[in-house]
């Protein structure tokens, strides 16, 4: 039978700090303080077998988290659904641990009433004090009505909260114990072992001898009672809800995640299976509580568990915790296998390496890593390393030494120590003597014209031969695209006798591209400049060119060009320090040269470092030149031609450079001249070269023999012999009849003109248009300006993607214009509002492309002149200058340019600042020989409106005069600060 255990109407409480007792688990605690001890001899020891006591859980009072409304002592709650906090008052504080201070406490109102399995008591010494082990045991949930004091401990009067069938049984001991230490075995602490509950200290306590007690365990279990109308309804409620489907369901999910667990618990642990039979015999709703008291979770947790009164709700969350035991365990299984097996390859590794080695020895094959580690000393030794340097390479020769090549670490210490023992660190090219008259002779070879540029080169190298160890300017070449600037930096080092590195920085946005990447990142690879030094020139001393500097950005990554102010800076560059390398190289033996589009992107301090020489567009006589002497040869070269295959006239390539091409280098002409090549190339590849070749005679045909043969007339034969290639085959054939290119090919293979001289007559065929020069990055163009009226308010459009400066340049235009509206006779009184009614639009043709800039004022003021007098602006007249509200004209930049441009477009007339006659002086006198050029005189608002209306002004004569100084032709024209002309 089993031992029947009635549930009194009133408990002994003992307060459990931050730690629950659910029903079904086994605990083991030490009784220290007298509250405890006191409870303990008065409920457990003297009663024996008959003793319950209640445990209740009590939160500290500090912590802010609460579990449900509060209670004071001696005041009843209701025993329904919901837990509540016992708040003890200052008067009736409870003392835990002997304290001197006075705590508050927090009860929570569900417990669980145990019963003791094993008793022990023992006395201190020398204090004397008796202290009691205890092992208990959860018998069944409990709700508080009422809570009061007897003695130095608290009762309370409690009323059953579990449903119980009227004949159930724990679960034995043996069970209970089998499945607690097999989930204990799994986890890192066991939760068996308990201190006193109302002991302040921390730390596990040791049981101690003394007298004890054990329950004898002589039937399977223990039946709990209690009144017998709560037990018949109870043991109702309990068979309604295990016939309900949800529970059902509930139940296997919650047996088969338990069972996974104890399953692979039971492998891990290598035992038998007998604890699945015992858990067999156990019901669902007591096995939950017995699997979660098993197991290490929060205080929160547990009383959540301890207050699922509802059986459903208590086994959704004792399989949710089991699950999440179960996870865990998993993980923790798979991270041990990774490492175990780990361990194993590397240890496996280790042993073939040695049989290897050990055979090797045996075999003197001396062809292993230690060789190899060897050659690669005797290479850093032969390096020439400066003395620190070297002594640097020598601690990590050492510590490679020591490693295995299977280390992590070996490769990469073992490439960064091949690059100290490869870079050029004594190695330098030999320097010829240099010859100035040779230099200058293959600067004038490889390019045409750039005089100023390659006395200045001339120069530099002078300096060079002089004082070979002298610390040079950088040199830096700044022009449009396709003017030569990168093979000027080659012809310097032609002309040095070094060996040419070109380094592209367009893009380049990581200052790790310039100082590497430091060795602590995967991937981790020296600079450029270190890489370049290393692998493509293998000497300390090339000339280096730095393409595009002008094209570095910036992010997060670093600013590239900060780091380029210590590769530029002949002060520091001797000691420049790469962070892959981590020790400094001298760079102070390189010769860098620099090429840009524009000066403005680059940032000011690198700028201060170079020295700016500016390379402007070519005009059409100079291409002209450079195709004849350089372009039409390589062009030829390149697709295989000669001249006997191709002829291109000099007219027609006149005709290419005014009819399909207008930039300032000559990239598009070369282009142009390759396909004019390649249409040659198809010409004479469709001719039928015939070779058939038998044993003994070797007959050569073509169509052109073939009809010379059909005429009879004479052929020349010529006897070509055997082992020649392909091409001197096709050389030795000469074709009669070249292909001369004429305007006929042009358009056949370029299309139709892209240009012609009528565009500008054309665009400035009515009033309100005139003819603008602009400056951008790929030299000089020419820019229209167009203005019209209409009906309105008075208002100014501006259009064509405008930058604000040319916004207020275009606004101060037309203030200017209205307060002289009278003065330039564009009204006829005095005061006339010149805006009364009507709009102004203002557009800038080619409105994908952003403008800005305040060289546009004079371009706008002649156009708003020309819309209100309707009269025409002449199509051969373009003009620059900033414009002021007074009507002053200011110098601007690019003039050298702008002009080279009016000259591409075939404008005749050119109209400039004053200040800005100077810089005629770049220009090519064969440019100025066929341009006007009118200047700005800035002598008082009314100093220079240049009129041409054929001999009809708008304001005071004319007049005209020769500068015989500077051997320019100027013509003045007095009206306003402007110059304009106006035909009829």
């Amino acid at each position: 039978m089993a031992e029947s255990v009635e549930l009194p109407h009133r408990l002994a409480i003992l307060p459990f700090r931050n730690k629950v007792l659910l029903p079904g688990a086994i605990i083991r605690i030490r009784c220290t303080s007298p509250s405890s001890v006191k409870l303990v001899e008065q409920e457990l020891w003297q009663r024996e077998e008959k003793g319950l006591i209640g445990i209740l859980p009590v939160r500290d009072a500090t912590e802010t988290t609460s579990v449900g409304p509060t209670l004071s002592p001696g005041v009843g709650t209701d025993s329904g659904e919901g837990s509540s906090k016992i708040h003890l008052g200052t008067s009736d504080s409870h003392k835990f641990d002997g304290k001197n201070q006075q705590e508050f406490i927090h009860w929570h109102t569900r417990g669980v009433a145990a019963r003791a399995l094993h008793l022990s008591r023992g006395v201190e010494k020398p204090s004397g004090r008796v202290t009691y082990m205890v092992v208990l045991e959860g018998l069944c949930r409990f709700s508080v009505q009422e809570l009061s004091t007897r003695g130095t401990y608290y009762t309370a009067r409690i009323a059953p909260a579990d449903m119980t069938k009227a004949a159930f049984s724990l679960p034995t001991q043996e069970c209970r114990f089998a499945l607690q230490r097999i989930i204990c075995n799994g986890s890192a602490t066991p939760p068996a072992l308990e201190r006193d509950p109302n002991y302040g200290g921390s730390g596990w306590l040791v049981e101690g001898g003394g007298e004890g007690r054990t329950r004898p365990e002589q039937v399977p279990g223990a039946h709990l009672s209690s009144s017998r109308g709560d037990q018949t309804s109870s043991s109702r409620e309990m068979e309604q809800v295990e016939h309900d489907p949800d529970f059902m369901v509930l139940s296997r999910q919650f047996k088969a995640t338990a069972m996974e667990l104890i399953s692979l618990l039971e492998q891990k642990q290598k035992t038998g299976a007998r604890t699945k039979v015992l858990l067999e015999t156990v019901p669902v709703h007591k096995l939950a509580d017995i699997f979660v008291a098993s197991f290490e979770i929060s205080f929160e947790e547990q009383l959540s568990m301890l207050d699922s009164v509802d059986v459903k709700v208590r086994i959704s969350k004792a399989t949710e915790l089991v699950d999440r035991h179960l996870q865990s365990i998993r993980v923790a299984e798979k991270i041990t296998q990774k490492v175990e097996g780990q361990l194993s390859k590397t240890q496996k590794e280790f042993f073939l390496r040695q049989q290897m080695r050990a055979i090797k020895e045996e075999l003197g094959d001396n062809d292993d890593d230690e060789d190899d580690v060897t050659a690669l000393e005797r290479k850093m030794e032969s390096a020439g390393m400066p003395p620190d340097i070297w002594k640097h390479a020598q601690r990590e020769l050492r510590r490679l030494k020591k490693m295995q090549p299977q280390q992590p670490g070996y490769s990469s210490s073992r490439v960064y120590l091949e690059l100290l023992a490869d870079l050029p660190w004594q190695k330098a090219s030999e320097e010829l003597e240099l010859d100035l008259r040779a230099a200058r002779d293959r600067l004038d070879s490889d390019h045409y014209g750039l005089v100023k540029v390659k006395q200045r080169i001339i120069e530099y190298l002078a300096v060079r031969k002089l004082k070979p160890e002298a610390r040079g300017p950088v040199l830096c070449f700044v022009g449009p695209p396709g003017v030569g600037k990168t093979s000027l930096a080659s012809s310097i080092a032609a002309a040095l006798g070094r060996k040419f590195i070109r380094i592209s920085l367009g893009g380049v946005k990581d200052e790790a591209d310039i100082r590497g990447h430091r060795r602590t990142y995967i991937g981790s690879m020296p600079g450029r400049l270190i890489d370049g030094l290393k692998v493509r020139v293998a000497i300390c001393n090339p000339v280096m060119l730095l393409d595009e500097i002008d094209k570095t950005g910036s992010d997060v990554r670093g600013d590239p060009a900060s780091a380029l102010l210590e590769v530029l800076d002949p002060e520091q560059n001797k000691t420049f320090n790469d962070h892959y390398l981590n020790v400094p190289f001298d760079l102070s033996k390189v010769v860098f040269v620099a090429t840009a589009n524009r000066v403005q992107p680059i940032p000011p301090a690198l700028l201060d470092r170079m020295e700016v020489i500016e390379l402007p567009g070519y005009t059409p006589e100079e291409k002209l030149r450079i195709a004849m002497r350089h372009l039409i040869p390589r062009v030829l070269d390149q697709h295989g031609l000669n001249a006997e295959y191709l002829q291109i006239p000099e007219a027609m390539v006149k005709l290419v450079i005014q009819r399909y091409t207008r930039e300032a280098g000559v990239r598009n002409l070369e282009r142009n001249l390759a396909s004019l090549a390649r249409a040659a190339a198809v010409r004479v590849a469709e001719q039928e070269h015939s070779l058939p070749l038998t044993k003994d005679v070797h007959h050569i045909g073509s169509p052109l023999l073939e009809s010379r043969l059909a005429d009879g007339g004479e052929v020349e034969m010529e006897v070509i012999p055997m082992g020649v290639s392909n091409h001197e085959i096709s050389s030795a054939f000469r074709v009669t009849s070249p292909f001369v290119v004429d305007e006929a090919t042009l358009e056949k293979v370029l299309g139709p003109p892209r240009y012609d001289d009528k565009e500008t007559a054309e665009r400035v065929s009515t009033p309100g248009v005139s003819v603008g020069l602009v400056w951008t990055a790929f030299g000089g163009e020419v820019q229209f300006v167009e203005a019209t009226a209409m009906v309105g308010k008075g208002d100014l459009h501006l259009t064509g993607q405008l930058g604000d400066v040319i916004k207020e340049s275009a606004q101060i235009a037309l203030t200017w214009v209205r307060s002289r509206a009278a003065e330039l006779k564009l009204t006829s009184t005095e005061g006339m509002n010149l805006l009364e009614g009507r709009d102004v639009h203002i557009h800038f043709p080619a409105g994908a492309v952003p403008k800005d800039g305040p060289s546009a004022g004079v371009t706008l003021v002649t156009s708003l002149v020309s819309l209100f007098s309707q009269r025409k602006v002449r199509a051969d007249t373009a003009m620059t200058g900033e414009m002021t509200l007074r009507g002053l004209v200011l110098p601007v930049g690019g003039i050298k340019d702008k002009v080279l441009a009016a000259h591409r477009y075939g404008i005749k007339r050119v109209i400039l600042p004053e200040r800005n006659l100077k810089d005629l002086v770049e220009v090519p006198s064969a440019v100025l020989g066929n341009l006007e050029v009118i200047y700005y005189l800035l002598s008082g608002w009314k100093t220079c409106w240049n009129t041409l209306l054929k001999g009809v002004a708008l304001g005071d004569s004319t007049q005209s005069y020769d500068m015989t100084s500077t051997g320019i032709t100027l013509t003045d024209f007095w009206w306003g600060s402007t110059c304009v002309y106006f035909p009829t």
